[in-house]
């Protein structure tokens, strides 16, 4: 996507997006891609959206969503790495808090819960009153962040009815405490299954998720053990053209 116009950019995802509408400000989100290295080759774990969704309807995502900042608010076992929440703070020309920082990396954890079932932390005492957290109270699960990285950051462009600034979150499969038989307690996915990266780039996946998985995939190469300190891809739009910056 880097280097392409605002145009070539509408017209690639025009059935990812529903276009138009008044100028807004994206929202913050976080998505989680679960990786399993199990096996001799590296899986994602993907899901398809109801094809009845104005955002990306029918296409294979990361479990993910809107953050909630009351996430900011919910007891955990540990805390971020310290270059992990560096990569998460920055936001143009202004830092955001580590509250919100923690906020966001946890929104993931919390979505991953509610689509997929999976509970990722520590088994252990567990009581929280929040919204969307009852599941890792109910199952003995501490939220976990220390082993989170950041794999890439994106900005929708404007003109879309719309807009998130979304923080791709990477956790290993290791790091699933509880798997839930009857899946999530929403229906935002209709499906979960495990790729390859290799075979998940080739699906029904909307561009800047495509994106994104070859950055993954090039991480992997040369980091597999996905180091915290490593840079990590921003893309974003400005003067009609999509960027790509490092942070």
């Amino acid at each position: 996507m880097e280097g392409m116009t605002r145009a070539q950019v509408d017209n690639a995802e025009a059935k990812d997006f529903a276009l138009g509408g008044k100028p807004m400000r994206p929202r913050d989100a976080a998505t989680l891609m679960l990786i399993d290295r199990s096996g001799g080759e590296f899986r994602v774990l993907m899901g398809r959206r109801s094809r009845k969704h104005a955002f990306m309807p029918g296409r294979l995502v990361f479990p993910g969503g809107r953050t909630d900042p009351s996430d900011s608010r919910v007891a955990v076992a540990d805390t971020l790495h310290p270059a992990v929440e560096a990569k998460l703070v920055v936001k143009g020309k202004r830092s955001i808090s580590s509250a919100r920082a923690r906020a966001i990396a946890l929104s993931a954890l919390r979505e991953t819960y509610e689509e997929a079932g999976l509970l990722i932390g520590r088994s252990g005492d567990y009581q929280t009153k929040r919204e969307g957290w009852h599941g890792f109270a109910e199952n003995g699960v501490q939220p976990t962040l220390s082993n989170l990285r950041m794999i890439a950051r994106a900005i929708t462009p404007p003109g879309r009815v719309r807009r998130f600034d979304t923080r791709f979150i990477a956790a290993w499969r290791d790091d699933v405490a509880v798997e839930l038989p009857g899946g999530g307690p929403t229906e935002e996915l209709e499906e979960l299954v495990w790729l390859p990266i290799g075979n998940a780039v080739s699906e029904e996946i909307p561009m800047i998720t495509r994106t994104v998985l070859g950055d993954l995939a090039n991480r992997l190469a040369e980091d597999p053990s996905l180091d915290a300190d490593h840079p990590v891809p921003f893309y974003y739009m400005r003067h009609q053209r999509f960027l790509r910056d490092l942070i």
